[in-house]
């Protein structure tokens, strides 16, 4: 009898967030990122620090900029316009010093040799799932949803809704949260795209090799004739989808929820990607661990400092702020409400 890792989708699924599971406790135990010492930037508290509130009890979500969590507050932070883009070559400048240093040697390296093992099932663990996407209508949905929640346009809708409630609400939080998700896309997609022009590795659904052929440093007008013969390795879907959890996450700590849907979520992208034969599963961990350091790193900025009441940042009208809240619900519940105050 011949036995298998891959031997459903179920099994790929639980594969993939096994790998989730270890992926990112090795990440965290390696030297955290840490601004410049000369860099305007501080890192928020950890969500793990959150504490859940009852709804009687609840604060308004998003919090007012002037309660920003765990971050000491000496002059006022001001968001500006372009920030989204005048920070870029400072993130891939953090990222780079980082990243590539002697205490992240054993993590890179670790990284390698997943990547090496998943290479080596990506026919059988591909196969596994391109099978029930082609015979189930519901599954092939089901992977369909997942690809579109890491297209990029996705990622671009929540930055624009938190910009507009962040608009309308005087929110800085939000506004900042926007800001940041554009640019973390940006960011990290720029290297994903550089990796993929330099790997050139054919796709599942153009594949000529079991395991797709490698072209390394391709011909760059070959390239943008037939992308999907070049652009597998690594996954720019993952690590936007987790990039952006990352912004979201770090921005609002004391929302624990947003983690418990959002990794389900990216699981769901990666099982999508494998499926409808756009990445092999061996394109996936080097996405995950980009959209990682990315969403770190760009989180880690100042958030605003608290203004004087005279300079208040909220909407003078407080009917155009309505004050959304999270908590628990005296039998266990999760809720959420909304509230307005005049």
């Amino acid at each position: 009898m011949r036995f298998s890792l891959f031997d459903s989708p179920l099994c790929c699924i639980a594969w993939l967030l096994r790998l989730c599971s270890v992926l990112f406790p090795a990440m965290l135990a390696a030297r955290p990122f840490q601004q410049a010492p000369d860099s305007a930037s501080s890192i928020s508290a950890p969500a793990d620090t959150a504490t859940i509130v009852r709804p009687s009890e609840a604060p308004a979500f998003p919090l007012p900029a002037d309660t920003a969590v765990g971050v000491p507050q000496t002059e006022p932070y001001r968001l500006r316009p372009f920030d989204m883009i005048t920070n870029l070559p400072e993130d891939w400048w953090l990222w780079t010093k980082e990243v590539f240093n002697v205490e992240n040697i054993p993590t890179i390296a670790w990284l390698g040799v997943l990547t090496g093992m998943t290479i080596h099932a990506d026919y059988e663990s591909w196969q596994q799932l391109k099978r029930p996407y082609d015979d189930s209508h519901i599954f092939r949905e089901f992977s369909n949803r997942g690809v579109d929640m890491g297209d990029g346009k996705f990622q671009f809708g929540i930055a624009a809704a938190f910009g507009l409630y962040g608009f309308v609400a005087s929110d800085q939080r939000a506004l900042r949260t926007a800001s940041q998700t554009v640019e973390v896309i940006l960011s990290c997609g720029a290297v994903v795209q550089l990796l993929k022009h330099i790997t050139g590795r054919e796709s599942p659904v153009v594949t000529t090799t079991p395991t797709g052929r490698w072209d390394f440093f391709p011909n760059q007008i070959e390239y943008h004739k037939h992308v999907p013969h070049y652009d597998a390795f690594p996954s720019g879907h993952i690590a936007t989808a987790l990039a952006t959890l990352t912004v979201v996450a770090n921005n609002y700590p004391e929302a624990t929820w947003i983690r418990y849907i959002g990794y389900p979520a990216v699981t769901l992208v990666g099982v999508g990607l494998v499926a409808t034969s756009i990445h092999w599963w061996s394109d996936i961990p080097l996405g995950l661990a980009l959209g990682w350091s990315f969403g770190t790193i760009v989180a880690s900025r100042q958030p605003p400092a608290a203004v004087p009441e005279d300079q208040s940042l909220r909407s003078s009208s407080r009917l155009l702020s309505p004050q959304p809240y999270l908590g628990i619900l005296s039998d266990g519940t999760p809720s959420i409400g909304l509230s307005w105050s005049w």
